[in-house]
């Protein structure tokens, strides 16, 4: 499937190709400090799926819960989370699901770090909603 995305201010934007049953949810605890959300939605796949079409992101790295250096990639101007990368040589390449134009499209295939889950992850169906605010 082909995709397109932006950071927030649309500073970095990108086009790539995916498997759409590639989508994963991850409950780490890092995923949790870095979105300051309960889980983080990510899509794998290959580098050189992957075309930058506007401004590089910023880069750092970070050693995970499971002892592996994964890269950050990151609107330098906003701040958004786009892509994770692995350390040296090729890896795969995580698109962040917030950040795909086609996201509506997309639904998870798996969760990673179920331990790590908020208690109340499976609770939300139950609660009062609005479509707007």
């Amino acid at each position: 499937m082909r995709i397109d995305g932006q950071c927030h201010c649309g500073r970095v934007t990108y086009e790539a190709e995916i498997d759409p049953e590639k989508i994963s949810i991850c409950h780490c605890t890092d995923c949790q400090s870095l979105t300051g959300s309960p889980y983080r939605v990510t899509v794998i796949c290959d580098r050189e799926q992957v075309r930058l079409t506007g401004a590089a992101p910023k880069l750092y790295a970070k050693t995970g819960d499971n002892g592996r250096t994964r890269f950050q990639h990151f609107c330098g101007e906003c701040g958004s989370p786009l892509f994770t990368s692995g350390e040296g040589g090729p890896d795969d390449f995580g698109i962040r699901w917030g950040s795909i134009h086609q996201r509506a499209e997309l639904k998870p295939a798996r969760q990673i770090w179920c331990r790590s889950a908020a208690p109340w992850i499976n609770q939300l169906a139950h609660l009062p909603g609005r479509p707007t605010e």
